[in-house]
């Protein structure tokens, strides 16, 4: 006579500790980078409370025996009259017209300059990158190019193209170009050249293995360039507009420095700050959105 036994549920108590293990790490690592998360933002915060508080001090105490303060707002400005002279350049406008207006300007000359230079230094690092022959031909006069300084291209667009947008454009272009172009070079060198042998084994054409295989080994070190290229953008931009311009906020700068105004200077350097964070948070979405298929580990250090 055939006996049988009752199943046990050992498997099944097994499966469940194991699940409420799991879920038990996971809402500790959740908390862990809420806490982290904090404590960065409460640091980062102290640290911009020392230094506005120290400036702020350090231009309204006036030393014993002296008549100035211990450091002169005239030339350093003040926090309190920055915050001051922002509000009334957003209320008021400037002698030229909406502040809104000058603001739109810098940003479409840096956005059209960061997406040229930007896909022109993608796309030759790449060429350049795969083609030996090429580079050795071309590498010399990019260097050449790059050792010019900055404000003599400016100054050479501007006789050339007078003072609208384009000369801005365009040496906003050539800063961000520079900047892509070596990282996409570098990170088509680095490529695994073992992956590329065994995609051209496997019958890929030349087309798809750079599709395939190239961009994506180098995207890490594309997308690392953009963060400092937006940055080179808006530098590229204020620069053509302080050398000349017609609008923008180089020309506000320009005017607030010829008046003696650090206060408006340090204003539309602190509009610049507030749209350069907002558009590396933006760079940041875009980065994770390329780079989803990375370990997480390797993104850990993201406020750099």
């Amino acid at each position: 006579m055939r006996t049988t036994t009752a199943p046990t549920r050992t498997d099944e108590t097994g499966d469940t500790r194991f699940a409420a293990a799991d879920k038990a790490a996971s809402t500790a690592a959740r908390r862990l980078r809420w806490r982290r998360r904090g404590l960065v933002w409460l640091a980062r915060l102290a640290f911009v409370g020392f230094i506005v508080g120290g400036w702020q001090f350090c231009t309204g105490w006036t030393p014993n025996g002296s008549s100035t303060p211990l450091v002169d707002p005239f030339f350093f400005g003040r926090p309190s009259l920055v915050w001051q002279r922002t509000i009334e350049l957003f209320r008021d406008g400037t002698s030229y017209g909406s502040f809104w207006f000058d603001i739109f300007t810098t940003m479409h000359e840096a956005v059209y300059g960061f997406f040229c230079g930007a896909v022109a230094g993608i796309v030759l690092g790449v060429v350049l990158g795969q083609s030996a022959f090429l580079a050795d031909v071309i590498g010399p006069f990019i260097k050449m190019v790059n050792a010019i300084p900055r404000i003599v291209l400016g100054s050479i667009f501007i006789v050339a193209f007078g003072v609208g947008s384009t000369p801005k454009i365009l040496l906003a272009a050539v800063l961000v170009f520079f900047v892509v172009f070596f990282n996409a070079f570098q990170g088509v060198r680095e490529v695994d050249r073992n992956i590329v042998a065994n995609a051209r084994v496997l019958g890929g054409s030349s087309l798809q293995i750079v599709r395939h295989v190239t961009v994506p080994s180098a995207l890490t070190w594309i997308t690392a360039s953009l963060h400092t290229a937006f940055g080179f953008a808006i530098v590229g931009a204020l620069v053509g507009e302080v050398l000349g311009a017609q609008r923008g906020l180089g020309l506000i700068i320009r005017t607030s420095q010829n008046r003696f105004d650090p206060n408006g200077v340090f204003a539309c350097m602190l509009v610049i700050a507030v749209i350069t964070l907002g558009a590396e948070f933006l760079i940041g979405l875009v980065e994770k959105r390329l780079l989803s298929w990375r370990p997480v580990d390797q993104s850990t250090w993201s406020g750099v």
